[in-house]
Parts: structure tokens; sequence; C-alpha cells
């Protein structure tokens, strides 16, 4: 069982990772570009490819959901009651990979090998 302050200790731990407000919810960025937020206490939107965000909801049904932003797939809502932490990280790690610059990304990837 995951909960916010994972979700906030997983982001920051990624490199160059900030926390700033987004509306009324933190998100949690890399260079400006969101890779998640918070809306509310039990749940996160985590800004994936859409092709990690239907392998998670395939994979996890329990606690992945699809979410929409008008007509396009934006997030997966993660129900941090029901996911565990190795989830969340692995969800996290891949949006900020997604969102990140080529550079920072390889970079990020040669270091974890």
């Amino acid at each position: 069982m995951a909960d916010a302050d994972d979700v906030r200790r997983i982001a920051l731990g990624l490199p160059e990772s900030t926390e700033a407000p987004h509306f009324d919810m933190p998100s949690f960025r890399v260079r400006k570009a969101i890779f998640a937020t918070l809306p509310d206490p039990a749940h996160a939107h985590v800004m994936a490819s859409e092709a990690d965000i239907r392998e998670a909801v395939a994979e996890y049904p329990d606690c992945c959901a699809e979410k929409w932003w008008g007509k396009r797939l934006s997030a997966v809502r993660v129900d941090l009651g029901a996911a565990d932490t190795g989830l969340l990280s692995e969800l996290l790690t891949d949006a900020w990979r997604y969102k990140a610059p080529r550079t920072l990304a390889r970079a990020f990837d040669a270091a974890s090998e």
C-alpha cells in the first residue's frame, strides 16, 4: 500500500525533479515538464506514454485506471491504497523518463546500469 508521501519521496528522488503547485494540487516536474500530480491524498496521476498507460491499466486493473483529458489519454490514475511502492516507483520512473530531456534520461539510465 502506497500513499502521497511515497509519491513525493519517489518523485523527488529522480534527477532534477521538483515539486510545484498545479492549480490546487501538487505536481512533480522534470525541467518544468509535469510527470505526476496528486489530485487528492488517495490518488496520483502519472503522465506516462500512451503505451505505458495502457500496459499499466491492463496489468494492474485493481489499482490503475485510464485518465483522459478531453479526447487524449493523458495519465494513469493510481489508487494509492491499492498500489504497492514497487509499482508506484516503476510508474513514476517511466513517466519521469518520458518527460525528461533525452540527454538527462540517457544519463540516468547509464548510471542505473
